[in-house]
């Protein structure tokens, strides 16, 4: 750094100020100005502020560490430089510890020493200065980069996790944004999916991002359970309504008054409760068995079924009018066979989960082993997974790979899909390009309706077909579920 006249010098003292031959050789390098006494300086600062202060220690009026403590105050970024007589080493000391200056010397000095010495502070000035402003900009950069990463973190979050909810595939994050969607509301919902899909998870996960958050969330399995042993679940009683009955109870719907109850396998219930059900959906009143007095609820109902409750409607096994109550979201969780995309993430998250409550650690599964994974049908969907891992991991070593051999031998017989989605090899020797491609054609539907349990509307929706398609193709290659026939 070469200095300029910018920078200013302030000579305090007679002795700087007699010596002329400093003051000629400090005037080609810095504007200097001059104060016999610690009373000019304050005059000589509305004149120019300081970036060098050069102050004698016995002036006129004051000591020249005192008034450097008082810069110190005043002006902190000036340089502070004290001029002694004395070069004993308390004297120095005290000096840089009372007035923090920058550097002591000794009188008489010369010139060029103390052009030197102030040439060194300006840099030394300069260079805190810069490191300042670095420290400063990279402190706002990473506070920035902290924030994108948060957000971005977060956004991740929300997309693939829903409370405890684990998921990389569209079909669950549309469900899951449908249940965000629900959470924000106090509308009744329906989930509608296979045993094992987590159901009741995502039940939790609408309730704890609802309004209702800090209030309880209660669950009742209304499947393989009494009527009267449901109501009095749901509805409380009173002492001796019924045999065994020997003290009040209130019911999930009064215990629960402002929070959620979740009902689970809402198909099963009788008619007698359907109706009682609606009455509460209606106006929010509960009667308790054997009581004529009436209490008022504010309760979410949260409903699962794991059969279509639309076509339990058109068979006439629940009420209609209790359907569309419960529906004020439907919501349809897709079977994991559905959704293979999640199996990989759900793996990993599970893994990680039961590593850790069995104390194991492990560098992961084997690729052969993934694929088995994702090929399995699971018909226990999520729960069947889980269940899988966890006995995985249990009788895994300390630091063993998870292999095909870790799995259970129906998984571990499971075939990797091949390019064409599943189908069966196809043999196609000695055949015409027509037989090759009816016994394709043979083979992908075959597999569609197996994959799909024979259900009709799946497997041509993922064939791409319409339902009369499908059944057209089922009579022309005569394909039946209890026999495997030829081409006819």
């Amino acid at each position: 750094m070469s200095a300029g006249p910018e920078f200013c010098v302030f000579l305090v003292g007679t002795e700087v100020l007699g010596d002329r031959a400093l003051q000629r050789d400090l005037a080609r390098q810095y504007a200097v100005l001059h104060a016999p006494r610690a009373a000019d300086v304050a005059r000589l600062m509305l004149k120019r502020l300081p970036d060098v202060v050069v102050c004698e220690q016995q002036l006129d009026d004051a000591r020249g560490v005192d008034l450097l403590q008082q810069m110190r105050i005043d002006h902190p970024h000036a340089v502070r430089v004290l001029a002694l007589q004395s070069a004993r080493r308390e004297d120095m000391v005290k000096a840089i510890n009372e007035a923090a200056v920058y550097q002591v010397v000794t009188t008489p000095f010369e010139p060029e020493q103390l052009a030197l010495i102030l040439k060194r502070a300006l840099e030394s000035r300069e260079l805190a200065r810069i490191h300042r402003y670095l420290s400063r900009e990279l402190k706002f950069a990473d506070a920035v980069i902290r924030r994108e990463n948060d957000t971005m973190t977060h956004a991740l979050q929300q997309t693939y996790r829903f409370d405890k909810l684990v998921f990389a595939s569209d079909k669950m994050a549309a469900v899951c944004n449908t249940a965000r969607k629900a959470a924000s509301t106090d509308l009744p919902v329906l989930l509608e999916g296979e045993t094992g899909t987590g159901k009741e998870l995502l039940a939790k996960a609408i309730h704890l991002f609802s309004p209702r958050q800090q209030q309880l969330f209660m669950a009742q399995n209304c499947g393989a359970i009494a009527e009267d042993l449901l109501l009095s679940e749901l509805f409380g009683h009173t002492r001796g309504a019924f045999s065994g009955a020997i003290s009040d109870r209130l019911g999930l719907f009064v215990a629960t008054d402002r929070g959620t109850v979740f009902l689970d396998e809402i198909s099963d219930i009788s008619p007698a409760v359907q109706v009682a059900l609606l009455r509460f959906l209606q106006d929010g009143e509960v009667k308790p068995i054997g009581s004529d007095r009436v209490k008022q609820t504010n309760v979410r109902i949260i409903a699962a079924s794991n059969r279509p409750v639309r076509q339990l409607v058109e068979e006439g096994k629940f009420r209609r009018d209790l359907y569309y109550r419960l529906k004020g979201f439907e919501i349809s969780i897709p079977p994991l066979r559905e959704r293979p995309d999640d199996i990989p993430v759900l793996t990993d998250f599970l893994i990680s989960k039961y590593c850790e409550v069995f104390g194991r650690k492990t560098p992961g599964m084997a690729s052969l082993a993934q694929q088995k994974l994702r090929a399995y049908a699971f018909p226990g969907n999520v729960r069947e997974l889980e269940n899988e891992i966890r006995r995985t991991v249990a009788t895994l070593e300390d630091g063993e790979f998870i292999t095909v051999q870790h799995l259970s031998p129906e998984i571990a017989r499971t075939r990797p899909r091949a390019d064409h989605h599943g189908a069966s090899p196809v043999t196609l020797d000695g055949q015409t390009l027509k037989e090759h491609v009816e016994q394709l054609e043979v083979a992908l539907v075959r597999a569609a309706l197996e994959r799909h349990h024979w259900n009709h509307t799946r497997a041509s929706e993922e064939l791409g077909l319409s339902r009369v398609g499908l059944a057209n193709k089922l009579k022309r290659y005569s394909i039946q579920r209890s026999t495997e026939q030829g081409l006819t």
